[in-house]
């Protein structure tokens, strides 16, 4: 696991982060942004595939 995959999961579980692509709280932007890997963000947010932010 990255570095980063616990406190993007603590940030997603609070509510802090969504899995909605159109919103500037989007929780792949970690994706995007390098912090964590598509892998962990699947288990994050028990999501079968990643969608790019802005991408819906």
């Amino acid at each position: 696991m990255s570095k980063w995959y616990a406190t993007v999961k603590k940030y997603y579980d609070m509510g802090l982060y969504i899995n909605d692509p159109s919103s500037d709280k989007y929780v792949g932007i970690f994706v995007q942004a390098g912090w964590i890997k598509e892998e962990e963000y699947k288990t994050i947010t028990k999501s079968d595939e990643y969608i790019p932010p802005n991408a819906a």
